[in-house]
């Protein structure tokens, strides 16, 4: 049996060569020897690298493999300089840049009552086949680029299905994304009773505030709701006299024309309302200009 003596050179010489071997290997990395050429380090500073070196090594090859180990998700090691020796440093990912960018756009969008799949409408998505959709898309378009020197915004109207909600989601995400504005669309007639079923709470005014002063308002499917006095004159008509006054963009659809929805806002319990209804629909043709959409039943 050897004494310990004599077996301990033996080990110390085999650890010596492992970590020569463990140093060689690393010195050979590609990216390490770009890193050490790009810094222009000297050898003392290698000499205290390596153990960076190999700690970078490890951690990349687990985020290019996948590896389940690997636990700083969206973020790819990186070589940086500190100090007089390398070090790792973790940096984010184009595809997570990329999924904040995205989160950060849908977040600016404020969907009430609506459905959560118009957050991916864009307009570079619109389908232009029909001819009838051309003149809203410019505007709309227009109106993007323009942002905030527009000119007006719109009131789209035509048939069911032609895809009036789609198109005001789309200007919706484009703003967003382009802009960096938050848009409310919600969906008016939901609103409406949203807003009467306030009033027991008395949280009326809580309700309209946040509508009022949104920085874009998109009232979706005006008309479609069982009208009121009280609705048009105290709710509706406070929304769109805040609006107008502080220049405020403001959208709308809905399945009538102008007049159409005046004749819907005057029909009242009380008989007819029609100077009532001339005064709202006076502040909506203030704000929007009348656009109709043309085109094929699309659900």
């Amino acid at each position: 049996m050897e004494k310990i003596g004599q077996t301990l050179p033996h080990m110390n010489k085999v650890r010596q060569f492992d970590y020569q071997e463990l140093v060689k290997q690393i010195m050979a990395d590609p990216d390490v020897a770009a890193f050490i050429q790009q810094e222009g380090l000297s050898q003392a500073e290698i000499q205290r690298s390596i153990s960076k070196f190999n700690q970078y090594i490890t951690e990349r090859n687990r985020f290019l493999l996948g590896d389940d180990s690997y636990i700083a998700k969206g973020y790819k090691p990186v070589l940086v300089r500190n100090e007089g020796y390398a070090d790792v440093s973790y940096e984010e990912t184009p595809e997570l840049i990329e999924q904040e960018r995205q989160e950060a756009v849908r977040s600016r969008l404020n969907l009430i009552n609506l459905p959560a799949s118009l957050k991916e409408a864009s307009l570079a998505k619109i389908d232009l086949d029909d001819v009838g959709r051309y003149q809203a898309f410019e505007l709309l378009t227009n109106f993007v680029a323009d942002y905030p020197d527009y000119q007006k915004a719109l009131y789209l109207y035509g048939d069911f299905g032609v895809g009036k909600s789609y198109m005001m989601a789309a200007l919706a995400h484009d703003l967003s994304e382009k802009r960096s504005v938050s848009t409310t669309l919600l969906h008016y007639p939901s609103f409406v009773l949203d807003v009467k079923n306030a009033i027991s709470s008395g949280l009326v005014k809580e309700k309209i505030d946040g509508v009022k002063t949104a920085q874009v308002l998109i009232l979706d499917d005006i008309g479609a709701e069982q009208s009121s006095p009280w609705m048009r004159d105290e709710i509706l008509q406070v929304i769109l006299q805040h609006r107008m006054q502080e220049n405020l963009p403001t959208f709308f659809t809905s399945n009538f024309s102008f007049a159409d929805l005046e004749r819907h806002f005057a029909n009242s319990k009380n008989g007819d309302e029609t100077w009532q209804a001339k005064r709202v629909m006076e502040r909506i043709k203030f704000l929007a200009q009348e656009v109709r959409l043309e085109g094929e039943n699309r659900r």
